[in-house]
């Protein structure tokens, strides 16, 4: 059995700090735009900084680096500012335009957000990643909105829903490889049995999605031409993300076509292209910033015994193999909750998951999906997770308005719900 150290409830404090600033100042001023998020993580990071009085300033602060510093945080970071870089690089060029009036055009007005939802799926699942494809998807998803009376923050949070998806059932996932690797079970088997859980989520968010939108129009006075040679990038990338190549290379990639592309029809010249990479840059460079400083509180917290004092609460909970499969998903979904990574949550979650699975005979293939879906679940839900600061941050709409929207992260984790109260899909021994 691993042992966990010593918990530590005061550290989770500058969390707790973080949610009631951001959430107080905009239930107070009716306006959730008011408090900044980058402010909120600052002035939560500070607390964070000025507590364990045992310990120097100067460890704290090498603490935190360390948790900003995160393979993980980092990957995300070059992920944001790559995705800046090729979505600016595209509108310049005219590729967005060209996409929606395109998808406009060919997808029936009624199925506009359904088909939406099913691209990010399919691009998430591909490419592995839920933050690349709504750095990715999020400004098509953005241009449909405006193009007809769908709320923008409806359109945000579809593009969320899908992402999440593909990112709970990816061979590729870093999710999906840390719930595989910490409850020792085979990818191929955890793919059934989590697509088993979840799909019946996927085909009652379409639904829902169909009849919510099922009513728009789309303004037919406008003129919605498109030029097939400016969907090139976009087409690149959802094609490259199917065949499964490496975010990083499919941005880079898009990137480059877009450019080329605007330079040959003369949108803008290497001046213009190079003002559109660092303008693509630069808007993202606050999103990015959140998620380091995100990244180094939750390496205070951790180091603080936070993280610990979660764990030891939830097992110390666990008496029967349905409460082990509760215990398992409050576990992943306390520790999402507090971090905003649910990669990382099942990498901290993953071996007491693990323990738990093993004195209450919960199948490894069940832990493994019940892992990876209340991460995913919280993640595609808190206000303060990257996938939907990203997809906010490109509409210019505070989080907290796509909550409501929210509909696949919240079937999600309703289908885990399920499968866990009905002990449903019903296993045999492999």
């Amino acid at each position: 059995m691993e042992k966990i150290k010593k918990g530590n409830a005061w550290a989770l404090l500058p969390l707790l700090l973080f949610v009631i600033l951001f959430l107080g100042v905009g239930i107070v001023t009716g306006d959730f735009t008011n408090m900044p998020l980058n402010v909120a993580i600052t002035i939560t990071v500070i607390v964070a900084l000025l507590m364990n009085r045992k310990e120097s300033f100067t460890k704290k602060v090498e603490v935190f680096t360390k948790g900003a510093g995160h393979s993980n945080i980092i990957l995300m970071m070059l992920i944001f500012i790559l995705a800046g870089a090729f979505s600016t690089t595209a509108e310049k060029m005219g590729g967005v335009s060209s996409t929606v009036n395109l998808g406009l055009s060919l997808i029936p007005q009624n199925l506009i957000i359904v088909g939406l939802f099913v691209i990010c799926m399919f691009v998430s699942i591909s490419m592995g990643t839920s933050v690349g494809t709504v750095a990715a998807i999020a400004p098509v998803g953005f241009g449909f909105a405006q193009a007809t009376d769908v709320p923008t923050a409806l359109a945000m949070a579809t593009v969320v829903g899908g992402a999440m998806f593909g990112d709970n059932l990816s061979m590729i996932s870093d999710t999906t490889i840390a719930a595989v690797r910490t409850q020792k079970t085979k990818m191929s088997d955890k793919f059934r049995v989590n697509f088993k859980i979840v799909f019946p989520g996927a085909i009652l968010t379409i639904l829902i999605l169909f009849f919510l939108t099922n009513g728009i129009s789309i303004d037919r006075s406008k003129h919605y031409d498109f030029n097939l040679i400016k969907v090139i990038p976009y087409l690149l990338v959802l094609i490259l993300a199917l065949i499964g190549i490496n975010v990083i290379i499919v941005l880079i990639g898009g990137t480059a076509l877009a450019g080329i592309i605007g330079l040959i029809d003369g949108s803008f010249d290497w001046k213009g292209l190079l003002s559109a990479i660092s303008k693509g840059i630069i808007g993202m460079e606050d999103i990015a910033m959140i998620a380091l400083l995100i990244g180094g509180l939750v390496g205070i917290v951790q180091h603080n015994g936070g993280i610990d004092w979660l764990l030891q609460f939830v097992r110390s909970k666990v008496k029967s193999k349905r409460g082990a499969e509760l215990g398992i998903a409050s576990l992943v979904s306390a520790a999402d909750i507090s971090t905003a990574n649910n990669t990382i949550s099942i990498i901290m979650a993953g071996p007491l998951a693990k323990n738990i699975a093993d004195e209450y005979d919960v199948d490894p293939r069940k832990s493994a999906s019940i892992l990876d879906i209340f991460g995913g679940c919280f993640q595609g839900l808190l206000p303060y997770s990257p996938q939907v600061i990203s997809a906010a941050g490109v509409a210019g709409i505070s989080p907290f308005l796509m909550l409501p929207y929210s509909i696949y992260p919240i079937l999600l984790g309703v289908c885990g719900l399920v499968a866990i109260i009905f002990r449903v899909p019903r296993l045999k021994n492999s």
